[in-house]
């Protein structure tokens, strides 16, 4: 046999071999793979905030991912991963399972393992997440638990019923997250040119919310009173309305105290209060965070133009800040305040 024949006998045989790779994986090669079976990759995307942007890369440092089958709640599978990988911009979770349909749940965020704890459960409803970071009622509070600390950031994903097929190939699935992790700014002004120490003042936020069941709903819990995690004097402009002159106004510097509070989620039928004491033990401000937050909501919209549901602002808003003024008594001017800038008329201080 000649060179010539052998060549063609060659060809034909690499041919053949061709033929039935394609015939055995429906006419497609996946080069990354190398065989025929489904491949599965995670995606997790947090977009649920007022930029609406995925910020995924930039405050995402660990997710841990939970498969369950809908018809048991049993964790068939999970997974941890964290590191430089998930600030990538492309990072997706490898996931090993048979095909099927589950439910993808997530706890996700460097608080997951340390400010809060995630209960090592094999079903889905022992999959709750605790605020760890609490310490014994001490001082000033009775019962309950207190929280000093910063909280560091606890995101939740959670997809119902999500097929991974039987195909040959890669399929990707997403996971939606919610922050779940709030910071508190709190500014104490004196219109009065009284200057003010903040260590004359106490700041606080009470409530029980540092317990999320799997779905993310709040579960009861004890007390909980959040401390300011730090706080400091100095002075800040502010725009007064001169009541004397329609339309007039006027710049003026007045000294302020400033303090920053963690806080674990919120929810629209949340009981959480800020309140604030002098150095006397006296409360001179207790107002209900959720409604005060609420407040503003509808300055803020999709950006389609739709606005946002209460519960739905107070998952895509994780920053807030509030400015109370006291008059030269000390007390709080309860006629208006500054919630994330806006200015807020209030008809009734009891709201």
């Amino acid at each position: 046999m000649n060179l010539f024949s052998r060549g063609i006998i060659f060809r034909i045989s690499l041919m053949l071999t061709m033929f039935v790779g394609l015939s055995s994986c429906s006419g497609m090669i996946y080069d990354d793979q190398g065989d025929c079976q489904p491949y599965y990759k995670v995606r997790f995307v947090y977009d649920t905030n007022l930029k609406f942007t995925d910020a995924f890369p930039a405050e995402v440092s660990a997710v841990t991912l939970y498969l369950v089958d809908p018809q048991t709640d049993r964790v068939v599978w999970r997974k941890t991963e964290s590191g430089e990988s998930l600030a990538s911009g492309s990072y997706m979770m490898d996931v090993d399972v048979e095909p099927g349909r589950y439910t993808l749940l997530a706890w996700c965020g460097e608080g997951h393992q340390t400010s809060f704890r995630v209960n090592d459960a094999e079903t889905v409803r022992g999959l709750q997440c605790r605020l760890h970071d609490r310490k014994p009622a001490s001082g000033m509070l009775s019962e309950g638990s207190h929280v000093d600390s910063e909280l560091k950031r606890l995101f939740h994903g959670l997809e119902y019923d999500v097929e991974f097929e039987k195909e040959q190939g890669v399929h990707i699935k997403t996971v939606r997250l919610i922050k779940d992790t709030n910071d508190l700014h709190i500014v104490l002004q004196h219109l009065s040119g009284n200057s003010l120490n903040h260590e004359d003042f106490t700041f606080t936020i009470s409530g029980d919310n540092g317990l999320m069941d799997w779905d993310n709903s709040l579960l009861a819990d004890e007390p909980l009173t959040y401390f300011a995690h730090s706080s400091y004097s100095g002075f800040a402009g502010v725009d007064v309305p001169d009541y004397t002159e329609p339309q007039s106004r006027y710049v003026t510097q007045v000294s302020a105290a400033v303090a920053h509070i963690s806080t674990s989620r919120l929810t629209k039928n949340g009981n959480l209060k800020v309140n604030i004491y002098n150095k006397k033990g006296e409360r001179i401000v207790s107002v209900p965070l959720i409604d005060y937050a609420l407040l503003v909501r509808s300055h803020y919209k999709r950006p389609d133009g739709t606005p946002l549901t209460d519960q739905e602002y107070l998952d895509y808003q994780d920053d807030y800040s509030m400015v109370f003024f006291l008059d030269d008594q000390g007390r709080w001017m309860d006629s208006y305040i500054y919630i994330n800038s806006w200015r807020v008329i209030l008809q009734n201080a009891d709201i």
